[in-house]
């Protein structure tokens, strides 16, 4: 794998699946390395957030295709939970107790 030096988020770091893709295609390395560190990490956060390899390579995909096509960060996601620099909005606390019971 190149050495190439790709920014990653204020909270993650790219994984290695991400950075290949990133690596492969100029115009979506381009487009990752003018996002906001806040952005990539609100990406990689996503990518990482599937449970099922297959679902983690469609976000993969989308966040491809989203990226060329000018989206700055993922659609319709409730964002890093993480990150230790902000609290979560109560929004974000009902969506997770509520994951939360429906995984037991």
């Amino acid at each position: 794998m190149s050495s190439r030096a790709i920014s990653g988020g204020v909270v993650h770091t790219v994984p290695v699946d991400l950075r290949r893709v990133l690596i492969a295609n100029p115009k979506v390395l381009a487009a990752w390395e003018d996002l906001t560190p806040l952005a990539r990490n609100e990406w990689i956060c996503w990518v990482l957030g599937p449970k099922k390899a297959e679902t983690r390579s469609q976000h993969i995909q989308r966040l491809q295709s989203e990226l060329l096509e000018g989206k700055r960060r993922p659609c319709c996601w409730l964002g890093c939970i993480h990150r230790k620099d902000k609290e979560l909005s109560p929004s974000v606390r009902w969506v997770l107790s509520i994951r939360s019971k429906a995984s037991k």
